[in-house]
């Protein structure tokens, strides 16, 4: 089995449905402009949308989703319990296998039991994996889907902040690390980062906020070139480093550091590197900060050929994440027919 890239084709993107038992209550309305956003992108590109909600929100959505003022016409609307939205690090994975393509999962645990995720880590078990053509496979290791990227050549890249916190896997070693993501993953090898890490993650520094691989072997990373005086600096100059011994044959674009403070004053880890790859275009969370343009810049030069497409994702990033980590894909020929027809057919109900 292979772990497959971001970039490879893609027929449906996951995302759970952000509703009042949620924690992004206090910024429900704008929070659901950006899902509605983000859905209409997609769906631009033939992408489906598997939408996770409680029954109870189902005609909610359909209300906005109808006066909404761009098209939504490829959603599945799966019912499902979940502690939140965050797709990226406890929806399944997907390998290509002699088999198929093949549906992974290991344990959630609320990125080191920092929050209740017990729904969460049933989702793949109980609702997600019944769309899919071959059966759930499950490690019994705690790990999210943003600690890990892929490329081509099955070059996986992590964190040792994230994969040494002993609330995920007791003293597991790196060593140990590297050999569950060979035989899981596929990985040919595998580069576990030391440096780098945003004020305000909750997960322990997930590479998807981090560093990004392009299919023209680069990398884009989440630097502070622009702001040698900002708290991050050192370390994600440091990470830049890292980067170049590791991977010399990549090129390296390095993204601005925005500066994003909530109303309580707390520094949020808004990273431009938390992108969605999806069919020969690039989602791209914005801030509304002055650095917007120029990380779309780069972005632009990290993948030609890929329409890049800002997301304002301000009010997302109030919960401490971004675009990517509330999106999960499901690369083509991964779900049943059945599923795909009616991703096909509009706005449905499962």
């Amino acid at each position: 089995m292979r772990l497959l890239p971001e970039w490879a084709p893609q027929e449906a993107i996951i995302l759970a449905w952000p509703d009042q038992k949620t924690d992004w209550q206090p910024w429900l309305q704008d929070v659901r402009q950006v899902y509605l956003t983000i859905i209409a992108t997609l769906n631009r590109a033939n992408t489906g949308v598997i939408l996770l909600i409680r029954e109870q929100e189902i005609s909610a959505f359909n209300l906005l989703s109808q006066d909404f003022t761009q098209p939504i016409n490829r959603v599945l609307l799966v019912r499902a319990d979940y502690n939140d939205t965050w797709v990226r690090d406890y929806g399944f994975l997907t390998c290509h296998s002699s088999g198929g393509m093949q549906p992974v999962e290991f344990n959630f645990n609320g990125w080191g039991n920092k929050f209740d995720a017990n729904k969460d880590n049933q989702i793949n078990q109980q609702v997600l994996s019944d769309l899919c053509r071959l059966p759930l496979q499950s490690f019994d290791i705690v790990a999210e889907g943003g600690a890990v990227e892929i490329n081509d050549a099955g070059v996986l890249l992590s964190t040792e902040f994230c994969l040494s916190n002993p609330e995920r896997n007791g003293d597991m070693t790196m060593s140990q690390y590297r050999g569950v993501f060979k035989v899981a993953l596929g990985a040919k090898s595998v580069n576990i980062f030391q440096q780098g890490h945003l004020e305000g993650d909750d997960t322990d520094g997930h590479i998807d906020t981090l560093v990004r691989f392009t299919p023209d072997d680069g990398l884009v990373v989440q630097s502070a070139f622009n702001a040698p005086q900002d708290s991050h600096y050192q370390g994600l100059a440091a990470l830049v480093a890292e980067c170049k011994v590791a991977l010399p044959e990549h090129q390296i674009f390095e993204l601005p550091l925005p500066h994003v403070v909530n109303a309580q004053g707390e520094r949020l880890p808004a990273s431009y590197a938390n992108y969605l790859i999806n069919n020969k275009q690039i989602l791209c969370p914005i801030y509304q900060q002055p650095e917007d343009d120029l990380a779309m810049d780069v972005m632009a030069k990290a993948y030609p050929g890929h329409t890049i497409v800002p997301i304002n994702c301000l009010p997302l990033v109030q919960q401490f994440g971004s675009l990517h980590c509330i999106s999960m894909q499901v690369p083509v020929s991964t779900l049943t027919f059945e599923i795909s027809k009616k991703l096909a057919t509009g706005v449905s109900e499962l």
